[in-house]
């Protein structure tokens, strides 16, 4: 595994050992960032569910200003730490052990936005829709942000907000990418 392009390009990750972490390919990774950049001038991200913290780090690798990069688990939390090191620019990250809803409140006090949501949970533990509601109703999306969702490829995703709109949707083997972008009122 390794960061695909930009600032960071060719720079070897590290990864998790054991099965309870699935960190996206390097084929999903391109082609994900090839659907939505590739390339960014600037913003921020969020990498909710961010195990190694590869696609945070590709996402500032390839222009954004900065990412957060949450993980429940001490293990994942302690491999993000090391990839983070490895870009020699750690203020450009945050990185938090905390659930999904809980790291969405703190965001929502500390009234951050973001151009660039990536959601890539455990296939068996999805919730992406409350997710999705949470961002929406926390206000923290800016206009035309960008939620990208991995999932099993059988999984339909249908947010209650009529300003999140269908961007792209592709599948690759069992894995299924939909990204939805904020539209403005």
């Amino acid at each position: 595994m390794r960061v695909i392009s930009g600032e960071y390009g060719g720079r070897p990750l590290k990864s998790l050992k054991g099965l309870n972490t699935r960190p996206t390919t390097d084929k999903i990774k391109e082609s994900l960032f090839n659907l939505i950049g590739p390339y960014f001038s600037g913003g921020t991200t969020l990498d909710l569910y961010s195990g190694t913290g590869s696609l945070g780090i590709e996402a500032v690798s390839r222009g954004m200003d900065k990412a957060y990069l949450v993980d429940i688990n001490q293990a994942a939390v302690s491999v993000i730490n090391e990839n983070v090191k490895m870009t020699r620019e750690e203020d450009k990250f945050t990185v938090w052990k905390k659930k999904d809803s809980q790291a969405l409140a703190n965001l929502k006090t500390a009234e951050e936005r973001f151009d660039l949501v990536l959601l890539d949970p455990p296939y068996a533990k999805q919730q992406i829709e409350e997710v999705i509601n949470l961002l929406v109703s926390y206000e923290l999306l800016k206009p035309q942000a960008l939620i990208v969702c991995e999932t099993d490829k059988h999984v339909q995703i249908a947010p209650s907000s009529d300003r999140l709109t269908l961007y792209k949707e592709k599948t690759y083997g069992t894995t299924k990418l939909t990204i939805f972008e904020w539209v403005d009122d």
